[in-house]
């Protein structure tokens, strides 16, 4: 057994984070006169109480952390969250089931964006902003973690985008705690200029600082039912537009580009693809929309874009009930559902750079197929894809697609319809948000669920988010006899 008081050191210290953030939307609701301040209050409390006490018996002078470690921290810390973070669903206002509010709460986390609350336009204050910083807090873990830890637990190719030459945890993780403080400021600054953007465009304060927690997060929590719909604004499906794809994008681009190193930002292969696709599949969505049906130019640009972008993203938020748009949509979004945007960003989804990687190598195979004497070298940006990165990258589609598939029949099993088992594995495992079908389209929710579903789609949302083999290799027998 590998020594556990690291990791239970820094899960006390994530509850006792996490117990400071609930205070935040028990001011909120203590300023409306709203009572479940009293339940924040309590929560955060017991939380804190918790988590310190777990921090304060783990403690030690020195202590690092190894591979093991660090991969049992990476899922056990999502799991413990979520199971505090949803307490607030269970005792304020919603009054959900323990199961409704782990769902919550774990789509809050893992920025997935698919709800089972129902009357968001009449909720408390607290409630809403809570649902929020989930999205903003998870959004910001995400990043750091593919930042810090996966490259180093060489995750489905991740190791492209590490910080060190060497993988010991020891050596990484200094460089990644001080990578990840310039990213963190840089997503408070975008946070917070979408806010502006948001108020600027009609919004109020409050829709405007949840919109933007949960745009910059690419989550998709509304404080409304009708999502983005609500406005029916071009100005903000813009605004949303712009900074989904925003979200979507490398956070370290963006450090380096503060340091005043813009090439990398403009020259990066994967940012290339990942605007392209979004690009070109809103065009082709755009004369869908104008020539089969009969949608304005205008109307079909606007809501195309940002659709498009909302589902690329995984952010999942809705300006219109694209259920209705036809065939073509459908199988569009679909697919879409599969792609995700670039690693490094807080978008879920397989990711760009491995669908660059996938390309080169059916190309370098279709090349040696022809000429067999031939020497065909996969690259990506310009260099040779190693050996060990490409088979974690196949290993890692072939086991995305194994997982979406049995998560798809587990829901069926419940009793779920073809069409809303199958997105909803796809959406809950690329953290996307809405599905497809009557019961979990942009205008439902995942409430009909039956409970056994409800805890497959957590699950498979804890799956997607932590690039699944960190998950599953903690199921080998020989992860806990190494």
């Amino acid at each position: 057994m590998p020594d556990l008081r690291p990791v239970f050191f820094v899960i006390g210290v994530m509850l006792a984070v996490l117990a400071g953030t609930m205070l935040i939307p028990m001011v909120a609701d203590l300023a409306h006169g709203h009572g479940d301040w009293r339940v924040f209050g309590v929560v955060a409390g017991f939380t804190a109480f918790f988590g310190g006490g777990m921090s304060l018996a783990c403690r030690q002078p020195r202590w690092s952390m190894d591979l093991r470690q660090a991969f049992l921290l990476t899922t056990s810390s999502w799991v413990v969250i979520a199971a505090f973070g949803a307490l607030p669903f269970v005792y304020a206002a919603p009054n959900l089931t323990y199961t409704d509010a782990y769902f919550e709460t774990m789509s809050g986390l893992t920025t997935t964006g698919s709800t089972v609350i129902v009357g968001l336009d009449r909720a408390p204050p607290g409630i809403l902003l809570w649902r929020s910083l989930l999205h903003w807090i998870g959004g910001l873990g995400i990043v750091a973690i593919a930042v810090a830890l996966l490259p180093m637990l060489r995750v489905g190719g991740m190791q492209l985008f590490r910080l060190e030459s060497s993988d010991k945890s020891e050596k990484a993780l200094p460089r990644a705690r001080q990578i990840a403080t310039g990213i963190g400021a840089i997503y408070v600054g975008l946070t917070a200029v979408c806010a502006l953007a948001y108020w600027a465009g009609g919004m109020t304060g409050f829709e405007a600082v949840n919109h933007a927690m949960a745009t910059l997060a690419t989550g998709g929590y509304s404080t409304s039912d009708s999502s983005f719909g609500k406005f029916d604004s071009a100005f903000l499906d813009a605004t949303g537009t712009l900074f989904m794809l925003i979200g979507g994008m490398t956070f370290t681009l963006f450090l380096r580009a503060s340091a005043g190193e813009w090439r990398p930002l403009w020259r990066d292969g994967q940012t290339h693809w990942y605007l392209a696709v979004w690009l070109w599949t809103s065009l082709a969505l755009v004369a869908w929309l104008v020539l089969h049906e009969d949608k304005p130019v205008g109307w079909a640009l606007r809501q195309a874009t940002f659709s498009v972008a909302s589902i690329q993203t995984t952010t999942g938020f809705a300006s219109a009930d694209f259920s209705t748009w036809g065939s073509f949509a459908h199988v569009v979004f679909f697919v879409l559902t599969f792609v995700g945007a670039c690693s490094g960003s807080t978008a879920g989804g397989i990711k760009i750079f491995r669908f660059q990687i996938l390309v080169e190598i059916v190309r370098a195979q279709l090349r040696h197929s022809i000429y067999p004497a031939g020497v065909f070298i996969a690259r990506y940006d310009r260099k040779p894809i190693p050996d060990d990165v490409a088979q974690s990258v196949l290993s890692f589609i072939a086991l995305y697609f194994a997982t979406w598939a049995a998560s798809a029949m587990a829901l069926g099993a419940c009793g779920l319809d073809l069409v809303t088992a199958t997105t909803a594995a796809a959406t809950t495992l690329g953290n996307v948000g809405p599905g497809l079908g009557e019961i979990i389209g942009p205008s439902g929710n995942f409430a009909a669920l039956p409970p056994a579903a409800k805890w497959i789609c957590s699950a498979t949302m804890l799956l997607g988010r932590l690039e699944l083999i960190t998950v599953f290799v903690l199921l080998s027998r020989r992860f806990w006899r190494a």
